[in-house]
């Protein structure tokens, strides 16, 4: 699974960093990177989680 983040609709809440830092950061502007290409399978529930708990809808899974 990919994770597409929308950083302009991001408005930098963390809820996804705090969730999985591993494949989410905050950087200095405020707004959320994608630290993985791939999402690991081990990882996958945390990170959809973290998509469907994103206040403003910045992000979105991809299944490829």
């Amino acid at each position: 699974m990919r994770i597409i983040a929308d950083r302009t609709r991001c408005a930098g809440h963390g809820i996804c960093e705090a969730l999985l830092p591993d494949v989410f950061q905050v950087d200095e502007s405020g707004k959320v990177q994608i630290r993985v290409e791939q999402v690991a399978e081990s990882d996958c529930a945390d990170a959809e989680l973290a998509v469907d708990s994103c206040p403003v809808e910045a992000l979105r899974q991809s299944p490829d």
